[in-house]
């Protein structure tokens, strides 16, 4: 089993990848009846009318398919939970049936908050690619990262930040 990136473990231009996965017709449909029913998401038929002349899948369901591949498929995977604080989002292309997705996240920044020794901040850009190597969502993120309960007490106890990191009040 591979080890689970704690807050501890990760730097700052570290690059975590995903393995991929295939969004079919019928995953797209089912997302977007429960949770984004428009035509060009929901019907076939009608959507060849639409302005993507095919169905395509939600913004969101993109969105929520790159965490859930950050999350269960990165290699090396971060250690949960992983909770979201900030994002700024792009949605830069449709994913259409068949396209298969994965996921390249880069950490931007770590920060250390000395009142919680527990815990702190990752910032990352992920970037979700399909089978054509065609970016077809950014995401900027902030996020709630937990640090190694046994590598957290013994570091409460020291000023100096881990390399890469920045220590806030």
């Amino acid at each position: 089993m591979t080890k689970k990136l704690y807050l501890d473990d990760l730097r700052v231009g570290q690059r975590l990848r995903s393995k991929s996965v295939t969004v079919s017709a019928q995953d797209i449909i089912s997302f977007a009846r429960e949770s984004d029913p428009q035509y060009f998401h929901v019907d076939e038929e009608a959507a060849k009318d639409s302005m993507f002349g095919g169905l395509v899948a939600s913004g969101w369901q993109t969105g929520a398919l790159s965490i859930k591949l950050l999350i269960e498929s990165a290699d090396p995977p971060l250690a949960g939970p992983v909770i979201g604080v900030e994002a700024d989002i792009a949605w830069k292309l449709p994913v259409r049936p068949g396209d298969s997705l994965r996921v390249e996240a880069e950490v931007t920044r770590i920060v250390f908050p000395r009142r919680h020794v527990d815990r702190g901040f990752v910032s990352m850009n992920i970037m979700t690619y399909n089978q054509r190597d065609e970016v077809v969502l950014t995401q900027s993120v902030k996020i709630l990262a937990f640090r190694d309960p046994s590598r957290a007490a013994s570091s409460a106890k020291r000023e100096t930040p881990v390399a890469g990191s920045f220590p806030v009040g």
